[in-house]
Parts: structure tokens; C-alpha cells; sequence
């Protein structure tokens, strides 16, 4: 989040021994400067650390002065007391010790980033000289402390948790940052929060909060950041809000809010006077109309994200004069006429307008724009030719044209986009011959060409590719035999189906073997065949149900922790995961990507390491950060592997009708866990389970504990926040157990 404070430097020993006194050479001599009751409450506070991983506390000791102790920073005047308390990400384990509020002199509280339970203790409301608490990404829970005692506090930071209870204004008047997101609040925003009218930035998002946005909201004159989405908003928006011109982050995502423009479906044109925006996020209502040209006028905007709406007519020529934009994501709405060639947007990263009606051909601007990383095309009515300045995009990571009326030959050109990883062109109308020198682009990872008219020999050259994992040649007119080396050694690896004149190649592709002088048919040759998985369930048993679910887990596992990299899937769900003839599950569509970047890198979200190509997911399985437009990283996988596991168990979609008003498939399972199961897996299982009558009751017994066991990991995979989900290593290694112990049982 942009506007969190930047934690308090700690000094090195020199500083501490300018201080007047040498803590570590004589800590006897000290200890009349300093304070005994500091001393006695962070033993204390160690004391309620059940699991300390990195030795964070090995320091807490009688050998040091507490002032030396990691983590601990006193103030330099005697009589030496707390002033910052940095535990930051230690992986530390336990709950929070009300011992700490005894530390009155405590001005920065880091806790944030380990596995904290419990309730946050009351007695930190009493901190009077407490100016900095991070408390986020834990798993507190209970309700929130009243903090209006903490006369100093300006920064409080509780996201992440399990907190729970109505929003109350039980925060000082002088707050400035308050940040709530992601816990289980309910109850309404109290208007008395407009109270607080320092506050520069304030986010609930992906709460349980209703009603309204109070209109006092429009005293915050100094707001910068306001984050609401995700929650169960309604009524009319409060139009002041939108004149505050302060405002440079503003998310309404995910709600039911209503107005004169909002209802009516239209661009809220209030924004219009935020000229200080730097990210505008509308994505995921059901905005229509037409974008206004007035867009153009935010010309601070640096991400803007209106995907997932129903927007009509043309993208708006003012967009060029967004010069600081990094990211545009227009995808999956209806827009149409031509593609602008964006010349003016020099610092665009991540072009995202797929899935719309756009067409005519693709400009070839677009590849001189010196800092464009990703390109998203798909899904369009694009057609002529791929422009030859392709080459110009030297930094190009990943490029999209799927779905199109693309035509002509695969320019040779695209060999100098030398940072290339992902080249997606499937489903178009592209000729020639696959461009040998292909092979000299060496971070492919992904290649997709299939249902294309592509003619000639498959280039052996990409065997050479070290890196490449996915290959689609489906669906052309390939012939000759077919290479031996790199990815194509390995039969999963890539598709090669529906080339009639194709030879030799890997024995498990059934292929005839190849002539010396001329190709024979390959009428005889046994394709691999693959199925969607879930139409599918209701005629495979538990144990085959398991297998399906152990292989996916097992291919993300490698997608995970491979040793090229972290690949992130982005758009795992059950039409993605194809079974072949032997009832072996493989993971499909490799069309959205990764990307490993340093945190100056935009996405469609917060800031992250790991962020999609294409920017997008599939309602019922895209995890909730995602959703939000935040970080997206393998824990989003883990999320979506969650939610499939628990389809094929209980055979309801995460999109039917019964799952609304709060209620997930998630929930659904987790309300029924674990006595009563069986009420709710799929009819099929059930019947299996009932024909155990006439065998021992054991082995009935093992089959429900089995079934308790797979959807306990559902659940472990489908945790709110990315921090409580366990690793796909984790994942694939029970599944495995779980496996093994059922069918030896069976």
C-alpha cells in the first residue's frame, strides 16, 4: 500500500554506543540507565512465542542489554526506554503478550507478517506515545481495541487478519493511514469516521461491511487512498467524495452502489475532476456506455483498470495523452472500432485489451514503445498481417494475438525480441512456416501456434529451447518427421495433433515411423486424446478422483518450485485440466503468464513480484486478491486448485445459484466439515460408499475418512488470505499420502 510508514531505521552498534554506554562490553553498568520494566515485559511478550523459526529471540537474553536485543531500539537519552519494537516477517508463532503496553514509552510497533493468534490485546490502546502499528498479515482474530487513547497514532495497519465485530470509530482523532482490509467486519461505515478529517488513506476492502458510504466522507480533504471494495456497499455513492481533488487511489470494485450515473450503468463523470489519480479501478461492475473522452484529462494516471464491464463503442484518442501510464486493462468489456497506436504512451508496461470487438490490424506503434513488457490482443476481431516492426520490442516478455483473423507468415522479425518467454497466436489464419530462428530466443517458455494453416517441417530448432515447456502445434498442416530433442523427448509436453503429415517423434505419440524417401500416411496413428475433467466426474470413482486431483497437484508443484523459475498459472478451473486416455490429468491453457520483475513494476494491482499477462481469472476460482487487483503470486494458484478440488468432490460449481449472499463453495464445505460430509459430496460417491454395506463397516470408514482428509485440504487451499494457504510441495505431498493409504485399503 503506498501510504504506509516507512519503519524506523535501526542503528547500528556504533550509534548505540554514542548513546553513553556500552551495552554489550558491560550490560551491569547499563542496566541503571536503563529500565527494568521494559526489560520484564518483553520477556514476557517472548514468553507467549510458541515457535520461533529463525531465532529471532536468541538475542533476548540476561548476556545483553534489552537495548541490544534484535529487533529492540531505545531511545539515545538515559534513562534508556523502548522507542521501536521491529519483528517484522520472523515467522514467529503465538499471540500477542499484553505485556507490551507496559512499554509506555513505545513509539513503532512492526508485528506484522508472522503467525500471530489471538485477539489483539486490549491494553496497546493505552500507548499514548504509540505513533506506528502494523499488525497486518496475522491471523488475530476477535474484535478491533479501542485505539482513541493512542493520542499519537497515525498509522494503524490491521489487514490481513481474522478480525471480526462491527466497524466502530474506536480511533484517535489525529489517524492518519487506517487499513482494514481483508478481515470480517460487518456492521455499517459510522459517519462519525469523517471525524478523523487528517485521514490521507482508508481501506476495508474484502470485508463483510453494509449500507452505505456516508456523505460526511466528503470532510476528508486530505484523502489520497480509498479502498472499498469487496464488500456488501449499497445506496447511492455520495457524490462530494468525488470532488475530493486529493484523492490518487480509488477502488470501487466488487459492490452494490447506486446513483444517478452508477445505476444507470454510466462512468461515475465525478472522477473527472480527481486530476491527481494515479490508479482508477472500476473493474468488475456492470458499467455500459461509452468511455468519455474526459479520460484523457487524468493525466497523472499511471494504472487504469476497467475490465470485466459491458463498455460500448470506441476506446477514447484522448487516452494518448496519458503519458504516465503503465498499465491499461480493458479486457472482456465491448468495445470496438480500431486499435489506437498508443505512439504517445512511452512508459505503457501492460497493454490488456482482449476479449472485446475491436478490429482491423494491429498497429505497429505499439512495438517501438520502449518499456512495453506484455501485449494482450486475444479474443478480438483483429485481422492483416503481423507487422515486421514486431522486432522493435527488444523487452517484450510476453505477446497475446489469439482469436483473431491474424493472416500471412510468422515474421522472422520476432527472433529480435530477445526477452520474449510467451508467444500465444493460436486460432487465427497465419501461413508459411514456422521461423526457424525461433530457436535462438532462449527464455521461450511457452509457444502456442496451434489452429493456424502453418505449413512445413517443425524447425529442430526449438529443441534447442532449454526452457520451453509448453508447445501447441495442433491443428495445422505440419509434416516430416517430427524433432528428437529438448521438450520434444518428453510426449506431454507438447501437442502435435491434428497434422495428418507428421512421423516418428516419441513412441508414446503412436506416430508411424518415417521413410527414407518419402512420408507414408499416418492414418494408423493413435493421437492423444484429452477430456474436460468435471463433465466427467460423475462416472469416476473416489480413488480416480483422487488420482486426477494428485496429478494437477503434482504439475503445479513443478510450475511452483522448478528450477528455471516460479511459473504462476493465473486461470487454473476445471475446463484447463484435460484428462488422456489412461485417466492422467494435465494442466492446459498456458496463455496467461509470469513474470519475475522487482517491486518498481506495475500490475493490474498492488505492486508484486509475480503478476499475469493477461490480468485475469475465472469468477469462482481467481483468488480474492486477485479480484482486488493485488498481488498475484503461486498462492493464487493454491486458491484455484482449492476451489477445483472441492468441485470435483461435491459436484457444484463455484458459480451456482446457492452460492450468493456471502456463501462460497469454500464456506459451503467448511459449515458441513466434518460430520457432515457425506450431506453434501456428490451423489455419486455416496452410492459408492453404500455399496461398502456388505464389507466390513472399516472399509466404509476409510473411505469417509479419506473423503474428510482430500476436502480438509480444499479448505487449507482455500484460505481467505495468501499467507494462511499451504504450498502446492505441501499440497502434492498429502495428496500423495492420502492416495496411497486409500488404495491400499481398497
Amino acid at each position: 500500500m503506498a501510504l504506509t510508514a516507512t519503519k524506523m531505521k535501526q542503528p547500528t552498534m556504533a550509534t548505540r554506543l554514542a548513546a553513553g554506554c556500552r551495552l554489550q562490553a558491560a550490560p551491569s553498568r547499563c542496566s541503571s540507565y536503563g529500565n527494568e520494566t521494559d526489560k520484564l515485559s518483553l520477556l514476557e511478550f517472548k514468553k507467549a512465542i510458541s515457535l520461533d523459526p529463525q531465532q529471532a529471540l536468541i538475542s533476548w537474553n540476561d548476556t545483553n542489554h534489552f537495548c541490544s536485543w534484535e529487533g529492540v531500539l531505545c531511545r539515545k537519552k538515559t534513562p534508556l526506554r523502548v522507542i521501536s519494537l521491529d519483528l517484522s516477517n520472523r515467522g514467529l508463532v503465538g499471540q500477542i503478550s499484553p505485556s507490551l503496553a507496559n512499554l509506555t514509552f513505545l513509539k513503532f510497533l512492526y508485528l506484522d507478517t508472522n503467525s500471530f493468534t489471538g485477539e489483539i490485546p486490549l491494553s496497546l490502546g493505552h500507548l499514548h506515545h504509540l505513533q506506528t502499528l502494523y499488525l497486518s498479515n496475522n491471523t488475530l482474530e476477535g474484535r478491533i481495541p479501542d485505539f482513541t487513547k493512542c493520542s499519537s497514532l497515525e498509522i494503524l495497519l490491521l489487514n490481513g487478519n481474522h478480525l471480526a465485530g462491527q466497524l466502530n470509530n474506536s480511533f484517535p482523532s489525529q489517524l492518519q493511514n487506517l487499513i482494514l482490509a481483508e478481515n470480517n467486519l460487518t456492521g455499517t461505515i459510522p459517519s462519525s469516521l469523517a471525524n478523523i478529517t487528517g485521514l490521507r488513506g482508508l481501506s476495508f476492502m474484502s470485508n463483510n461491511i453494509k449500507g452505505n458510504i456516508p456523505n460526511e466522507f466528503s470532510k476528508f480533504v486530505m484523502m489520497e487512498l480509498l479502498a472499498v471494495s469487496g464488500n456488501m456497499l449499497s445506496g447511492r455513492f455520495p457524490q462530494p467524495i468525488l470532488n475530493l481533488s486529493t484523492l490518487t487511489n480509488l477502488y470501487l470494485t466488487l459492490n452494490h452502489l447506486s446513483g444517478e450515473e452508477i445505476s444507470s450503468g454510466f462512468f461515475p463523470s465525478g472522477i473527472e475532476h480527481l486530476s491527481d489519480l494515479n490508479f482508477l479501478g472500476l473493474d468488475n461492475n456492470e458499467l455500459t456506455g461509452s468511455l468519455p473522452e474526459w479520460l484523457g484529462n487524468l493525466k497523472k494516471l499511471q494504472k487504469l483498470t476497467l475490465q470485466n464491464n459491458n463498455f460500448t463503442g470506441f476506446i477514447p484518442s484522448s487516452d494518448s495523452n496519458l503519458s504516465q501510464l503503465a498499465v491499461l486493462g480493458l479486457y472482456s468489456n465491448k468495445l470496438e472500432g480500431h486499435i489506437s497506436s498508443f505512439v504517445n504512451l512511452q512508459m505503457l508496461q501492460l497493454l490488456v485489451i482482449s476479449s472485446n470487438n475491436l478490429h482491423g490490424s494491429i498497429p505497429k506503434e505499439i512495438f517501438s514503445i520502449p518499456s512495453i513488457i506484455a501485449i494482450d490482443l486475444s479474443f478480438n476481431n483483429l485481422d492483416g498481417q503481423l507487422p515486421t516492426e514486431i522486432g522493435n520490442a527488444k523487452q517484450l516478455v510476453s505477446l497475446g494475438l489469439s482469436s483473431n483473423k491474424l493472416f500471412g507468415d510468422i515474421p522472422n522479425s520476432l527472433v529480435s525480441c530477445e526477452s520474449l518467454e510467451y508467444i500465444v497466436f493460436d486460432s487465427n489464419i497465419l501461413s508459411g512456416g514456422i521461423p526457424t530462428s525461433l530457436g535462438s530466443i532462449g527464455g521461450l517458455t511457452a509457444i502456442d501456434f496451434s489452429h493456424n494453416n502453418l505449413t512445413g517441417s517443425i524447425p529442430g530448432s526449438i529443441g534447442n529451447l532449454q526452457f520451453l515447456e509448453q508447445l501447441d502445434l495442433s491443428f495445422n498442416h505440419l509434416k516430416g518427421e517430427i524433432p528428437t530433442k529438448g521438450i520434444f523427448k518428453n510426449a506431454t509436453a507438447f501437442r502435435i495433433d491434428g497434422n495428418q503429415g507428421l512421423c516418428g517423434g516419441p513412441p508414446e505419440l503412436h506416430l508411424q515411423a518415417c521413410p527414407i524417401m518419402a512420408l507414408v500416411s499416418s492414418k494408423h496413428k493413435k493421437s492423444i486424446i484429452l477430456k474436460v475433467v468435471i463433465p466427467i466426474a460423475s462416472i469416476v470413482s473416489i480413488s480416480m478422483r483422487i488420482s486426477i486431483v494428485v496429478d494437477v497437484s503434482d504439475a503445479l508443484e513443478y510450475l511452483h518450485h522448478n528450477n528455471q523459475g516460479t511459473i504462476v498459472h493465473c486461470d487454473l478451473k476445471p475446463s484447463n485440466i484435460l484428462l488422456d486416455d489412461d485417466m492422467i490429468a494435465h494442466v492446459a491453457d498456458f496463455g496467461l503468464a509470469r513474470f519475475k520483475t522487482g517491486s518498481s513494476t506495475p500490475s493490474l494491482g498492488d505492486s508484486s513480484s509475480t503478476y499475469s499477462l493477461a490480468i485475469k481469472g475465472t469468477i469462482g476460482y481467481i483468488a480474492p486478491e486477485c479480484s482486488e487487483g493485488g498481488q498475484v503470486s503461486t498462492a493464487s494458484d493454491v486458491f484455484s486448485f482449492g476451489v477445483v478440488l472441492l468441485e470435483l468432490f461435491i459436484r457444484r460449481r463455484p458459480t451456482d445459484d446457492m452460492f450468493m449472499d456471502g456463501l462460497s463453495i469454500a464456506k459451503h464445505v467448511e459449515m458441513n466439515f466434518p460430520d457432515r460430509i457425506l450431506e453434501i459430496v456428490d451423489p455419486q460417491l455416496q452410492h459408492e460408499l453404500d455399496f461398502c454395506q456388505e464389507t466390513p463397516m472399516a472399509v466404509k470408514e476409510k473411505g469417509i475418512h479419506c473423503l474428510r482428509s482430500v476436502l480438509n485440504i480444499g479448505l487449507c487451499c482455500t484460505k481467505t488470505t495468501p499467507i494462511e494457504r499451504i504450498s502446492m510441495q505441501e499440497v502434492a505431498a498429502k495428496l500423495h499420502g492420502i492416495k496411497d493409504s486409500y488404495l491400499r485399503g481398497n
